[in-house]
């Protein structure tokens, strides 16, 4: 059989049933819906083998439970996985060639799991989960160390301690700035905090026309990307965008939106930039486009279900979430399915005189940070909503929230850092509550401040 008569032959069942049989389990599935999603069978219907022909496939080395987990990943579902049921997924993701199954895998990857998954990806040689199990455990190697060097072969303690952890990155609100001006280009300058020296260093000066005043800043794939934003009394929406390499230490321009607009929220997951809503011409938008870093093009995405400027965003694990108000006193949290390309409601949280300001992720936690009554930014509260459980629960107490710094909060591993000009606080995340853990030196720049995290080579960080 020929190549053509298989992709012929591929069209034509394209609506087929197959059944797999795993451990004495019988599974029918869709064969174009296997083909789509695992390299495996894609790779044997390309073969012209026997089984091409068959309707039952024995697949003798998997186990039925992980076969059955790998399915429910791969139509989008967000299965609760112990232990044994990560190692049948690893095994699964492994012989299938299933990369989005690998991709669901890496976003679970967490403190508590995270020696389990890089062991098993290294011995079933799951390469892209190997590396992002390794990247976790050196992020968080102050707290794991011990454990690592006890339980762990010595090869793969080796790679860990080969990498690099994430450094806590910050930057200013700068508009653009011609090159004659140079007392405002002194302080356009993206700087990370050297923990060990307890001092912010810079990392690069901004490109003049980049704008991060009502722009979108955020971290893809160890690369930072700033889009939109306005310069001028009368928010004069800017066109350029740009990406700074890390590794190369370079800025480069790449296209800007569609749509141009400011105020909007930036999101980067699986490749693609997703500028979400914002505003254009002083009026807010609901439109959604996404970038896909590796065509170099942006592309129309599905609505957000309300016009929305500056939306709280957050990932967890795999998967994105938007923070919407719904008048009055009402906080919505939509999650973007790929998939589908739709927005689908999640969980709402009604709070008297409170909105969800800030959406925090970690582990299957959702932490919502909300202003007090009566419109105190002050003193904030947080909620958390488990995504597993579907249940909310409030965190006790009050957070200090001065000068924003709540507002800028991220997550690397079980810690939230954030950040204004007196002080950055390191919180221990666990069992539903912020715990102080450290503080560290501020940021020294006024007004509002883009934070993230990246992962910078040994020559920036002895320099």
């Amino acid at each position: 059989m020929s190549a053509d008569d298989v992709g012929k032959d591929e069209s034509r069942s394209s609506s087929a049933k197959l059944t797999i049989v795993v451990g004495g389990v019988r599974f029918s599935e869709d064969k174009a819906f296997l083909i789509q999603n695992c390299g495996y069978f894609r790779s044997l219907y390309r073969s012209g083998m026997k089984e091409c022909r068959q309707e039952e496939i024995h697949l003798q080395s998997l186990r039925a439970r992980g076969f059955l987990v790998s399915l429910a990943v791969l139509r989008g579902e967000s299965p609760d996985l112990d232990g044994d049921d990560i190692v049948e997924a690893i095994e699964c993701a492994a012989f299938l060639q299933a990369a989005p199954l690998a991709e669901h895998l890496a976003g679970l990857v967490d403190s508590d799991n995270c020696l389990l998954m890089y062991h098993t990806a290294a011995t079933f040689g799951l390469s892209d989960l190997y590396h992002a199990a390794a990247l976790f455990i050196r992020d968080m190697y102050a707290d794991l160390r011990a454990e690592v060097r006890t339980s762990l072969a010595p090869e793969l303690v080796s790679y860990v301690e080969s990498l690099t952890p994430r450094v806590f990155a910050a930057v200013g609100t700068h508009v653009t700035c011609g090159e004659e001006e140079t007392v405002h280009a002194a302080s356009r300058t993206v700087c990370y905090l050297d923990e060990s020296a307890n001092a912010w260093k810079v990392l690069t000066d901004l490109p003049p026309g980049a704008s991060t005043s009502l722009g979108g800043v955020t971290v893809l794939d160890n690369r930072l990307y700033i889009v939109g934003g306005v310069h001028g009394p009368h928010k004069q929406v800017v066109d350029s965008s740009f990406c700074y390499s890390v590794e190369n230490n370079s800025w480069s321009r790449i296209p800007g939106p569609a749509q141009p607009r400011y105020n909007l929220s930036l999101v980067g997951a699986a490749g693609r930039l997703y500028a979400l809503g914002g505003e254009y011409e002083r009026t807010p938008m609901s439109s959604v486009e996404t970038y896909d870093v590796e065509a170099g093009r942006w592309a129309h995405a599905a609505h957000l279900p309300r016009p929305a400027a500056g939306a709280a965003c957050a990932k967890a694990g795999s998967r994105m979430f938007v923070c919407l108000w719904r008048p009055m006193e009402t906080t919505e949290i939509y999650e973007y399915v790929s998939g589908s390309d739709e927005w689908r409601l999640i969980t709402t949280l009604i709070r008297r005189q409170s909105y969800g300001h800030c959406l925090v992720g970690h582990r299957d936690d959702l932490y919502v940070v909300r202003n007090g009554p009566s419109d105190d930014f002050l003193r904030c509260l947080v909620d958390c909503y488990n995504l597993t459980s579907g249940q909310w629960s409030s965190l006790p107490g009050h957070f200090a929230n001065s000068r924003g710094s709540l507002f800028t909060a991220v997550v690397r591993g079980d810690s939230v850092l954030t950040l204004n000009r007196s002080a950055t606080m390191e919180f221990a995340v666990g069992g539903k509550t912020w715990k102080p853990r450290r503080q560290m030196k501020g940021f020294p720049r006024s007004g509002s401040v883009w934070t993230f995290l990246l992962r910078l080579p040994d020559a920036i960080t002895l320099r």
